[in-house]
């Protein structure tokens, strides 16, 4: 009987540990937004214009139409050499 409700507890445990991680990393993804033009070439997480797939794709470096997430409220905010991050493409090479 010891053994049953030992056994009860630690999956108890573990289900309501996996449950918190998993609203954890939902509340992380919320947190990001598209930052474009502050990914280095091929670090892109998607969109990198006409004729490229996706992440990976961008082919150099701050190119005005690939993004990358970045925490939310911080993409206007962040300097490249080429001035700073836009939550809209930018015209860039």
């Amino acid at each position: 009987m010891k053994h049953s409700m030992l056994m009860a507890a630690v999956i108890t445990t573990a289900l309501a540990q996996a449950g918190a991680m998993t609203t954890a990393s939902a509340d992380e993804e919320k947190a990001m937004e598209k930052c474009y033009g502050v990914a280095l070439a091929g670090q892109n997480d998607c969109k990198a214009g006409p004729g490229t797939t996706c992440a990976g794709t961008s082919t150099v470096d701050y190119q005005g139409n690939a993004w990358k997430l970045v925490p939310e409220g911080t993409c206007t905010s962040i300097e490249t050499p080429h001035g700073n991050g836009s939550l809209t493409e930018i015209d860039r090479p």
